[in-house]
């Protein structure tokens, strides 16, 4: 009975967070700062490779969503895109839609080029009720 009463005091109580407080709610300045932080530590010294860039882009939205994990954004989901493409003077379109609350979610966008290639990388910040 005592082993009941211990492991039902351990679990969390619902909080019924409707919206995030000031210093928790996705900054954008501050996602777009890590995002070109790791496009550089990725992407710097890169030539186009068309076998790599599976690779690359994998590895740079796996790191973008752990270091983004660690800023303290409690309940927030997180979506990284990457696109690698080859640079040869051709103009690139990229949009999106989203279909969610203003006052909580948002994102930001960072692009990294060098002579061979171009990356155009989007973080999504939605809040979880």
């Amino acid at each position: 009975m005592a082993t009941e009463i211990e492991e039902n005091d351990a679990q969390p109580e619902n909080t019924y967070m409707i919206r995030p407080n000031f210093h928790h709610k996705f900054k954008p300045a501050d996602v777009k700062q890590v995002l070109h932080e790791v496009l550089k530590e990725e992407l710097d010294g890169k030539d186009y490779d068309e076998e790599q860039i599976a690779e690359w882009t994998q590895n740079i939205g796996n790191k973008t969503k752990k270091r983004l994990k660690g800023m303290g954004y409690d309940r927030y989901k997180f979506v990284v895109q990457v696109i690698i493409g080859e640079q040869r003077g051709q103009g690139v379109r990229m949009g999106c839609r989203c279909f969610w609350d203003f006052d909580t979610d948002n994102y930001t966008q960072d692009v990294y080029m060098n002579k061979t290639l171009f990356c155009v990388a989007a973080a999504y910040g939605v809040f979880f009720y």
